[in-house]
């Protein structure tokens, strides 16, 4: 939704009504991920995807159909794998599209949501996009973390609904997650039948590069590039300028491991943070790792360095008390084997190891693999909502 934004406010704020479908879930090789929206505007423009171009003429015709008095639906599109290749699919996944009006009568919270999502504001939208009372699907509950002005709007249906749906919201919130979760027709937690789908705006998860080299400049335009806050942080200040790194969204001058540590103290690293330690100075990174291996929850904590440069700092990091368990949360050395020589060659493989890590992938070629592209194991599907239909993607 982050990417349609600016268009659906701007239609919004001019008192107009939208089509808007969004994938709320996707199994096996679906090509765009939750939250991905398409808007149909007034002017019967299209804007956004859902799909990468398989799905987009059925979701198109559904949305006009909701802007003519059709109720909000819930769609299923897809063929399975073996099935894809004979009516000329690209890949084989399952989609499920919501599909709704958003105006300022149906959505009247939209405006405060968008000035969160600006500012950097946490802020979560939860939508009932399948109920056995057809009055409840097209619902919605905005949620804020505990002690932010205004913590809640709008409503799920019931007390009971809108605290279940609350609680859950701020978790998948606190990590960045955007799911669609299952209830009972009321909020019960271990019933089924009201499928609420969350999307998450959180601000952006960070990476933070130590080390002011030109490989760390490379890294931090690569982070960038795949939505990270960018922090570069040196000691040395002839070195760490915003000249040298303009990529990154800030540049600091301190210790490392002082830094990390006052990071952590004010609450600004979890569990979506990315560690780049690219200093390979002894004085440096051992004492940062000191800190970085014994955090509850980072993505990703990796050490550029040699072979014999990465033993050396195992030794040091042993002696200095850390155990065998939270070594092993380092990736050294860092990236994946590539063959990269470049800085601009090595901070892709730094984001090739961390994004493998972040989805299961195995960093292996496709090409030589047989199977599911997305070969991690998938939920079974749910049943569709009544209203839903089951189409190919064409």
């Amino acid at each position: 939704m982050r990417d349609v934004m600016t268009d659906l406010l701007r239609w919004w704020r001019a008192g107009e009504r939208v089509g808007v479908g969004t994938v709320v879930a996707t199994w096996r090789s679906a090509p765009r991920p939750a939250g991905a929206a398409m808007l149909v505007g007034p002017g019967g423009e299209a804007v956004g995807s859902v799909s990468g171009g398989c799905v987009e003429g059925a979701v198109y015709e559904s949305a006009q159909e909701v802007l003519q008095g059709e109720r909000p639906a819930l769609r299923r599109y897809g063929v399975s794998d073996d099935e894809a290749y004979a009516v000329g699919l690209t890949c084989g996944g399952i989609l499920d599209v919501f599909v709704e009006e958003v105006s300022r009568e149906t959505f009247p919270e939209l405006g405060e949501v968008a000035e969160d999502v600006e500012a950097g504001r946490p802020v979560a939208v939860a939508t009932v996009v399948d109920h056995p009372d057809p009055e409840h699907v097209g619902r919605r509950l905005v949620v804020r973390p505990e002690g932010s002005a205004v913590e809640r709007q709008g409503s799920l249906g019931s007390g009971r609904a809108d605290d279940a749906v609350a609680d859950d919201a701020r978790g998948l919130l606190a990590s960045g997650r955007t799911e669609t979760l299952t209830y009972g027709p009321d909020g019960e937690r271990r019933g089924e039948g009201m499928r609420v789908f969350v999307a998450s705006y959180a601000p952006k998860p960070r990476m933070l590069v130590f080390g002011a080299i030109d490989f760390a400049a490379a890294v931090a335009h690569v982070g960038s590039f795949l939505g990270y806050r960018v922090t570069v942080c040196d000691a040395r200040p002839v070195f760490a300028t915003k000249s040298r790194f303009p990529s990154a969204d800030e540049v600091v001058v301190t210790w490392p491991h002082r830094y990390l540590a006052d990071e952590v103290e004010a609450g600004r690293v979890d569990e979506r943070t990315v560690l780049c330690v690219l200093t390979h100075d002894p004085k440096f990174d051992v004492p940062l790792l000191e800190v970085a291996l014994r955090l509850p929850a980072v993505a990703y904590i990796g050490a550029m360095g040699s072979r014999r440069t990465h033993h050396d700092r195992l030794e040091r990091l042993r002696a200095a008390g850390l155990t065998e368990e939270e070594l092993a949360r380092l990736s050294s050395p860092i990236g994946l084997d590539l063959g990269a020589r470049t800085p601009e060659e090595t901070a892709i493989s730094i984001a090739a190891e961390v994004i493998a890590l972040q989805w299961g992938g195995r960093g292996d070629r496709l090409a030589a693999l047989e199977g599911p592209i997305h070969h991690h194991e998938h939920p079974p599907l749910p049943e569709p909502a009544a209203p839903a239909t089951t189409e190919s993607i064409t």
